[in-house]
């Protein structure tokens, strides 16, 4: 018997999934967590108040999806091979269609609709059909490969279209770069010709530039990312100024003061609040468990001779590192500003939830599937 309760010849379905789970992926992902319940306690009040709303309304509904996003998490990493693939197309079925409902009944706010409302709850679908497109791409793509089917290569390229023509509407530069960067990313270690992921990047840099010259707030972005005079860079000014102040350990949780001065110190600059109270060296620490998940989830299926899985876990881990890399970087002023939560970190509503969608499938793809049977 183990210290968890299980002992190895157990072969009930919860002691079955420990013992295959990569336990130390799930103590990472529940380190984030913790982490990021400290920052929004801190840094959720500043923001709540100043919009006339509680002080503790961004932590109360933080913690009130956190539940429903680990549970989502634990089913999701229970599933066999199959049920991953049963599970992303049944995402995908729900959440693409709502994801065009938002161009005509969408939230609006900051120029674009990317939100629908559900039962009171402020749903962003592009958070959902990311990783469950990760997923049926890398079935596609396999079945190319393995099997030989032209078909299945033009349906990944029509859904990849699809989802990205939908973001653009809305639009959503950042979550269309995301999209892309997973589909160039499985194109490329399916090991397809070169001239086909050529022609991807391509396409993708063509994409870039006209995004530059039809939408003025990806514009105004980058040239005040290039020449900060030509606008306005308060929160980017903001941010940097609470690293200034952090510098080595920090003021303490919820001693800082630039969080009362950035609006989205709550959400997209929640690491800028890290920064100010925890200091560098948790920052580091931070950095290093995104660098640790992403490096993990590609090890453990590395030798795997299950193309899917290879395929399938690398775009996930791409997404997840992806999206932590913008954030902080944009936070950093290292790229131009992009509206976009740090993983687990910062409050986001229902991208909770579509982390625990992200994250269970990642757990359930890296699973050691030797002990279970090849059909897991």
């Amino acid at each position: 018997m183990s210290m968890s309760g299980f002992a190895r010849y157990d072969q009930s379905v919860l002691a079955r999934w420990w013992w295959t789970v990569d336990r130390w992926t799930l103590a990472a992902f529940g380190t984030l967590m913790v982490i990021g319940v400290v920052l929004i306690a801190a840094g959720g009040p500043a923001v709540a108040v100043r919009t006339g709303l509680p002080a503790n309304h961004f932590l109360i509904r933080h913690l009130a999806l956190l539940g429903p996003s680990v549970m989502i998490m634990i089913g999701l990493s229970m599933l066999p091979l199959r049920g991953v693939r049963v599970a992303s197309l049944t995402v995908l079925g729900i959440f693409l269609p709502l994801l065009a409902l938002t161009l005509v009944m969408g939230s609006e706010a900051k120029g674009a609709s990317r939100w629908i409302y559900i039962a009171g709850l402020s749903v962003q679908p592009s958070e959902f059909v990311k990783p469950a497109f990760a997923v049926l791409l890398a079935f596609l793509l396999t079945r190319v490969k393995r099997r030989a089917e032209p078909i299945s290569l033009l349906i990944a390229f029509g859904l990849w279209l699809l989802i990205v023509a939908l973001l653009m509407l809305q639009p959503d530069l950042g979550q269309t770069v995301l999209t892309s960067a997973i589909c160039f990313g499985e194109l490329f270690l399916a090991g397809l010709p070169l001239v086909l992921v050529f022609g991807f990047a391509v396409m993708g840099c063509v994409g870039l530039f006209g995004a530059y010259l039809i939408l003025p707030h990806v514009a105004s972005r980058i040239d005040r990312f290039l020449n900060p005079e030509v606008g306005d860079t308060y929160q980017i000014d903001r941010s940097l100024q609470a690293f200034a102040n952090g510098g080595l350990t920090g003021t303490g949780p919820g001693q800082g003061i630039i969080k009362h001065m950035l609006p989205d110190a709550h959400a997209d600059f929640i690491f800028a609040v890290a920064g100010e109270e925890l200091g560098l060296i948790v920052c580091l620490i931070i950095v290093a468990i995104f660098a640790f998940i992403i490096l993990r989830g590609l090890l453990r299926v590395l030798g795997d001779s299950n193309l899917f899985v290879l395929l399938a876990s690398a775009g996930l881990v791409l997404q997840f590192g992806l999206q932590a890399l913008i954030n902080m970087g944009s936070a950093l002023h290292l790229m131009p500003t992009k509206g976009m939560t740090l993983p687990y970190l910062s409050y986001g509503g229902s991208s909770l939830l579509a982390l625990g969608v992200t994250t269970g499938l990642l757990l359930a793809l890296t699973r050691r599937r030797n002990e279970l049977g090849d059909d897991l």
